[in-house]
């Protein structure tokens, strides 16, 4: 098992990350040695429900099935869980465990942070992009009709447990919309501020083929290298008041098709991709990078044979970036590639974005 420490400046809410490919029965019992003799309730994925209820085999009793899907992460869907919290009368000292992707772990740590203004919560990702992005660094949030994380808190969970035996269930589609935020990492390492050179680029180049069959050693090193750079960030600047904004790269534009197009047609990792694919032209044509260094990151891309997104009515989508939360002042604030490997946020006027 590798253990990584989330270890935030100038707060007290530190945690550990388990990184393990074990047996997913032995996942129970770690998670519950680790709470104690606490009562707790458990909000998982459906489809993770199906496929490993027997071998989680958690009480019944205690379960909240949440269905798959952005749209499930409603304020209808997150009342009902604050619901069965209270029906479970849980107290501060207890804990919410979520159990699926970034869906689940997003809408169970809002419920957590917000009963009783907090009670403790346990992270159990199962896709690829919760193992590597939503599931560290504290982000929790419901979606609204108006945008996508528009009501949330910032709430670190107790603990992170990874067991890369999940992603092997993992449909093409959702893997690679995981690996949408992963190469979103690669991107801008350098800007990380990581004590380590990663090298996740050249580590995506060199083992593409065994990430596309699943090799569990290979996901393994790959989520801890996206840990690593992740924490780092977190680390430096848990509520996004400065270098956290770089984790959004690819983002604001990807929020605003997921937006437009109803939550329902591309996953997030396709949008982020689409997002990365529209910074690096706005960056190419504002001259903040050469045609050399966006041929690079379009050939890492192309790898992986993400699904392509048409262009959008531009009206629309400038709209709807104007509603997104980091909007401000009449300006839309872009993280746009500015060297290899090393992004920076810039704002704009809607009238300066060039699609």
């Amino acid at each position: 098992m590798c253990k990584l420490e989330v270890n935030i400046k100038n707060s007290e809410k530190n945690y550990p990350i388990f990184i393990n490919n074990r047996d997913i029965e032995t996942l129970k019992q770690t998670v519950l040695d680790y709470i104690g003799e606490k009562n707790y309730i458990v909000v998982i994925s459906s489809k993770v429900y199906k496929l490993y209820s027997s071998k989680l085999n958690f009480d019944k009793h205690k379960i909240f099935i949440l269905k798959d899907g952005e749209k499930e992460k409603n304020i209808k869907n997150y009342t009902k869980i604050l619901q069965f919290i209270l029906k479970h009368r849980l107290t501060r000292e207890d804990a919410v465990i979520a159990i699926g992707g970034g869906v689940v772990g997003d809408i169970a740590g809002f419920a957590a942070s917000t009963y009783m203004r907090g009670i403790k919560y346990i992270q159990v990702p199962t896709t690829l992009l919760a193992c590597t992005d939503s599931s560290v660094g504290g982000k929790t949030a419901i979606d609204t009709s108006y945008g996508k994380n528009l009501v949330g808190t910032f709430y670190q969970p107790d603990a992170v447990f990874i067991n890369i035996n999940f992603l092997k269930t993992l449909s093409k589609r959702q893997f690679k919309s995981g690996l949408g935020e992963v190469v979103k990492y690669a991107f801008i390492e350098k800007s990380c501020g990581c004590g380590e050179d990663l090298n996740l680029m050249n580590f995506l180049s060199n083992n593409k083929d065994k990430i596309l069959n699943y090799d569990v050693l290979t996901l393994k090193e790959l989520v801890e290298i996206c840990i690593k750079l992740k924490t780092s960030v977190v680390n430096q600047d848990e509520k996004e008041s400065g270098l956290r904004k770089i984790l959004n790269y690819g983002h604001t534009y990807g929020h605003a098709v997921e937006n437009y197009t109803k939550y329902k047609k591309y996953t997030h990792g396709e949008c982020v991709v689409a997002g990365i694919l529209f910074a690096l032209n706005f960056a190419l044509k504002l001259n903040k990078i050469d045609k050399e260094y966006q041929f690079i990151c379009q050939d890492l891309i192309k790898n992986f044979d993400f699904t392509v997104i048409p262009k959008f009515n531009k009206n629309k989508i400038l709209k709807i970036m104007m509603t997104d939360k980091k909007a401000s002042d009449d300006a839309i604030t872009f993280i746009l590639p500015t060297g290899f490997a090393q992004v920076k946020a810039f704002k704009f006027s809607p009238e300066d974005i060039i699609f």
